[in-house]
């Protein structure tokens, strides 16, 4: 949205937009205590983390404030593995490149060596871990997820050099139940499972949104009400119809965004009533 549809109704940014500044992103409490949780204890303590829950309920946009979060607390490296669908060797690759060491992928070896060796000295000089941060995490085959759990601990497994958060839907729970995967499962800390939002926690985002972005009445409450009722408590379905009124009424200059709005842009189109059989032409 230009400067000049965002001044139309004297706003900061976009509130709908998945470019959201991390400022603006509302923080339900279950969400605040899992990030204080990692980023005061589990970075010192390290291990495993995990974000779980359906398409929309906030998974990405968690793994966003916790990154931004992490990136403020000194001496902490916080990596993010972008292509979790990657075989070993382009996994290997993936971290070099995160944690600034240069492998020789076809020398598994000498890179397992050379990653442990800079988080453990990492660690040694700040007492933190480093972080690695995988969304879409359902997408990791099972041997990069063992080869991640191998990497990320020493010492007989007594040791944690690394501190993971994985970030996946519901497929990410099946596989964790897989026999070979099941000891990266029982090594799994701290959880956030994201869920359908209730109405009343719709309406709170909303408001968030509308507030943070400058503009608290952009919207009528009626309105609010009823895009957070047809929204089937998915905070993306709620921002993407939001989204597309927000658009409707800058096209049309509306002064504030109303139910009026809503079902002229929702309306179901009318379809002709099926003519009877025999029926007089």
């Amino acid at each position: 949205m230009n400067q000049k549809l965002l001044a139309l109704y004297g706003l900061k940014w976009n509130p709908f937009s998945p470019e959201l500044p991390v400022e603006a992103i509302y923080v339900p409490a279950k969400l605040e205590n899992f990030c204080w949780r990692v980023e005061h204890a589990q970075i010192r303590e390290g291990g495993f983390a995990m974000i779980h829950g359906d398409p929309g309920t906030g998974k990405s946009v968690a793994l966003r404030l916790l990154a931004d979060r992490l990136a403020r607390v000194a001496d902490v490296i916080v990596g993010a593995i972008t292509h979790p669908q990657s075989n070993l060797a382009d996994l290997y690759r993936e971290l070099g490149d995160v944690f600034a060491v240069p492998l020789k992928p076809h020398n598994r070896w000498g890179g397992f060596k050379a990653l442990r060796d800079r988080w453990l000295a990492h660690m040694e000089t700040t007492r933190r871990r480093a972080v690695l941060l995988v969304d879409e995490a359902q997408e990791m085959s099972p041997a990069a997820l063992c080869e991640l759990r191998l990497l990320a601990s020493a010492c007989f497994d007594s040791q944690p050099l690394l501190c993971v958060v994985l970030a996946g839907d519901a497929r990410l729970i099946e596989k964790l139940r897989r026999e070979e995967l099941i000891p990266l499962g029982s090594r799994i800390r701290t959880r956030l499972a994201t869920e359908h939002a209730s109405r009343d926690e719709l309406l709170d985002s909303l408001n968030h949104l509308l507030a943070s972005a400058g503009n608290a009445s952009l919207m009528t409450p009626a309105l609010r009400q009823t895009l957070c009722d047809h929204a089937a408590g998915n905070y993306r379905i709620l921002t993407t119809m939001a989204a597309e009124l927000l658009a409707a009424a800058a096209q049309r200059e509306l002064a504030q965004l109303d139910e009026k709005l809503y079902l002229e842009v929702f309306a179901q189109p009318e379809t002709p009533a099926p003519r009877r059989a025999g029926a007089r032409r």
